[in-house]
């Protein structure tokens, strides 16, 4: 026969699951997360700063050309407007850096996950904060420098070129740099060694691209570079130098092996000590 359960079992058995429940901590979720890594970005004045910087270059780059005249015959204004863009990019993978960089440096990684135990999660926020920043700076820059660089320029001289979609594709070029960055960043955990990593990225192929022959337009077409010249219309983006595929699927391609970097280095911080 089974032995019936007393009330004095029951009730003593829902006091300990209260009690546990009521000791053991509470995972923050994605939102906190998220809050926490904005808190952190704002109250940093380098990433403040450097985030700033990636936004007013494209600006700034585009008085310049536009008061010098220093564009070529078969430029467009929105390419002309954007040169220095592929500077504001660097900048912007300086950003995603910094954002973990910067808490291995001071130490503070270990509160973060701490607070934050699960690791996967912590990446995840500091990258939807980095795509939301950079996004929103790229296009608001971009757009700015375009509405200059048109304004400037004498009417009529050099063919406006074909901003939209083209502004929105850029802009998405700045988040994919960043989150470059941050993936890179938390693979090295050192700042100065994932800039360089990026820059390199960004730079390399299309310096060294002539002498890859044939190769070139492989090598150099796969980078975020050629991506943002093809969608800013430039006329250095011959298919010679940059690749026949077009501005859309390059930039499709940038955010293919971008994305698989950072899960890549979401399985690596998971897995290693801090």
């Amino acid at each position: 026969m089974t032995k019936p359960v007393t009330k004095t079992a029951t009730t003593t058995h829902a006091t300990t699951a209260a009690t546990t429940a009521t000791t053991s901590p509470r995972v923050p979720g994605f939102r906190e997360a998220l809050a926490f890594e904005w808190t952190k970005f704002v109250g940093l004045r380098s990433t403040r700063w450097t985030l700033l910087v990636t936004g007013a270059l494209t600006v700034v780059g585009a008085v310049f050309v536009g008061l010098s005249g220093s564009l070529q015959p078969d430029d467009t204004v929105l390419g002309g407007s954007l040169t220095l863009s592929v500077v504001s990019l660097m900048v912007a993978g300086a950003v995603g850096a910094l954002t973990v960089c910067g808490e291995y440096a001071s130490g503070t990684i270990a509160a973060t996950l701490t607070a934050v135990p699960r690791r996967g999660r912590v990446l995840a926020a500091k990258a939807a904060l980095l795509v939301c920043l950079l996004y929103a700076t790229g296009l608001v820059s971009c757009t700015a420098a375009y509405l200059l660089g048109g304004a400037i320029l004498e009417d009529g001289t050099y063919a406006p070129g074909e901003p939209l979609p083209a502004l929105f594709g850029i802009a998405g070029l700045f988040a994919l740099v960043g989150l470059l960055g941050l993936a890179v960043g938390t693979l090295l955990k050192h700042a100065a060694g994932a800039v360089v990593t990026v820059v390199g990225v960004l730079l390399l192929p299309s310096l060294f691209g002539p002498l890859l022959g044939d190769l070139q337009r492989w090598v150099a077409g796969a980078t975020p570079t050629a991506a943002l010249e093809k969608l800013t219309q430039t006329s250095d983006a011959s298919p010679e130098t940059v690749g026949s595929l077009g501005a859309w699927p390059s930039l499709g391609l940038v955010a293919a092996y971008t994305l698989l970097l950072v899960a890549v280095a979401a399985w690596r911080l998971r897995r290693r000590d801090v």
